[in-house]
């Protein structure tokens, strides 16, 4: 017995690290702030870059667990992530942090993510495949139900560098027992494209950087003296992102036709199992992300509450996700697969709503905790699933290509959940604050030196430094509070804009979801999808 699931408990520590991290910092990010001297808006970035570190390296992750052997791959990884976790845990300012969690740990989880995916499916067929990739979805949840109260309850009687400290043990130990993990894979010796390396991290780079400064310069208008044509730079970066990424696909194209090894064999992406399986989770990170960074950020800036608290409020959503990845891990003896995804979606988007219609001031209702258990339910079905609908669609030659491709998609969704979503906040809290401020009572002038100050965007701060920050500038005391209420409005409808950008998200993974498969043959792996079948025989 131990023999058999030790390989999941391995590789499942391993995946709760992966996941840990990002929900560890968002309850904190108020202390971090406050303690590495720094700003919302560079927390932001460094937690956009930490995945997209990911996102953009991950394919190259997946190639060097083939040249190395998958196992090999997973040691090597986790080493490198174990450096970065102790250089963060020491970082004493926010550059050393981006070093640490965003760099080193980033390009750590690009070879350890991958090998998680293609030794599950190395070491357990069948329904213990099912199992096992539930179990693996467990452990995200089970990090997310833990990352905001480890954090919350470290940050505030400790400090957030332990969580850190403790990662270095959590791989210490994954490393003493990878023995229990086989794999069944061969090396394979071939020369990396270093061209397609660097035009697949370019093009994912642009693109989720230029979402990420839409909160800066504007989505198409400018909102700064920084234009290009008259627009704001973003949908040019972001357009030069899909031309890079579209001359990387050419380039794979080019690479196979004279026989060559690509960075990744994208005819596995004709295969609409795949396809289906990896757009599903890369919209369900997004809107994780999303909603991991908004609700956080409103609960320590506009209410103050600390980092404990923030993770208690949070808990619903936690201990639904680990609840009901177990329940779809059960359901899918009876259940088909597409079925059980397409609840999880449409209970997110309801979620979604419910959240949206729960936004108070102090937002601790009843309707609040209901929605955060409802979207924890709607992705722990979601995470008991997908896995084992992404990595069946091929086979076990193409295992390391199908785990880096899900590992793209999961850390994408999950670096454009924070810099869109973000972005989307930020934004409506700027526009609602400018309208609120010219609607209200305040005197002309003072309206005018206001929008003066607040020309180039209004930052995320403690609704409670409004009026000290107001009376500074020489308002009056009755002129501050009142801009005081108005902030807070606006925070209010920024979050409201911002619930609904992530309804909007939850209805587009529908669009991906059915062409998943009914049903997963057990025994082979193969699944009821034979066209596709023919794609990757050809």
């Amino acid at each position: 017995m131990a023999q058999r699931w030790g390989a999941v408990t391995v590789l499942g520590a391993a995946q709760f690290v992966m996941v840990l991290d990002s929900t560890v910092m968002n309850v904190s990010i108020s202390t971090v702030v406050a303690d590495l001297h720094t700003t919302i808006e560079a927390m932001q970035t460094t937690i956009t870059f930490y995945t997209l570190t990911m996102a953009a390296f991950m394919l190259l992750g997946a190639k060097l667990g083939d040249i190395w052997g998958r196992r090999r791959a997973l040691v090597i990884g986790s080493i490198v992530y174990a450096i970065g976790s102790g250089t963060t845990a020491l970082s004493p300012n926010i550059g050393v942090l981006f070093v640490g969690w965003s760099v080193i740990e980033g390009l750590g989880a690009v070879l350890v993510i991958p090998a998680i995916a293609a030794l599950i499916a190395d070491n357990y067929s069948g329904h213990a495949r099912v199992t096992a990739f539930a179990v693996i979805g467990a452990a995200s949840g089970v990090a997310v139900a833990a990352g905001p109260l480890i954090g919350g309850f470290l940050t505030t009687y400790a400090s957030w560098r332990y969580v850190f400290a403790g990662e270095v043990v959590v791989m210490a130990v994954v490393l003493l027992f990878n023995r229990f993990v086989r794999t069944a894979g061969a090396t394979r010796p071939v020369r990396i494209d270093v061209l397609s390396v660097l035009l697949s991290a370019a093009g994912l780079v642009f693109i989720v950087w230029g979402l990420l400064q839409s909160k800066v310069w504007g989505w198409v208008l400018p909102t700064t003296d920084v234009s290009l044509l008259g627009l704001s730079p973003v949908p040019f970066i972001v357009a030069a992102g899909a031309v890079v990424l579209w001359l990387f696909f050419v380039r794979q194209r080019r690479l196979v036709a004279s026989g060559r090894a690509p960075l990744v064999d994208t005819r596995i992406l004709a295969l609409r199992q795949l396809r289906a399986g990896v757009g599903s989770i890369g919209l369900q990170y997004t809107v994780t992300a999303g909603l991991f960074f908004v609700v956080p950020i409103y609960l320590q800036l506009t209410l103050g509450l600390d980092a404990l608290s923030t993770g208690l409020r949070v808990f619903p959503l936690s201990v639904a996700l680990v609840l009901f990845s177990i329940v779809g891990t059960v359901l899918a003896r009876r259940v088909p697969t597409r079925r059980i995804v397409r609840i999880g979606q449409l209970a997110l988007v309801v979620a979604s709503l419910v959240l949206l219609g729960s936004v108070d001031p102090k937002l601790d209702t009843f309707v609040f905790g209901a929605g955060m258990f409802v979207a924890g339910a709607a992705l722990g079905l979601l995470a008991s699933q997908l896995g084992n609908a992404t990595m069946s669609a091929v086979g076990p030659d193409e295992l390391s290509e199908a785990g880096g491709v899900q590992g793209v998609f999961q850390n994408l969704g999950s670096s454009l959940g924070t810099a869109l979503v973000g972005s989307v906040l930020i934004a409506a809290l700027s526009t609602a604050f400018a309208g609120n401020v010219a609607a209200s009572d305040l005197p002309q002038d003072v309206q005018t030196q206001v929008q003066e100050q607040t020309s180039q965007g209004v930052g995320v701060i403690p609704v409670s430094g409004v009026s000290a920050i107001a009376e500074k500038a020489g308002l009056s005391s009755s002129d501050s509070a009142t801009l005081q209420s108005i902030y807070s409005e606006s925070q209010l409808e920024a979050l409201r804009l911002s619930f609904a950008a992530l309804a909007l998200i939850s209805c587009a993974a529908l669009f991906f979801s059915r062409h998943l498969p009914t049903r997963l043959e057990e025994e082979t792996g193969e699944t009821d999808d034979a066209p596709d079948a023919a794609v990757r025989a050809s």
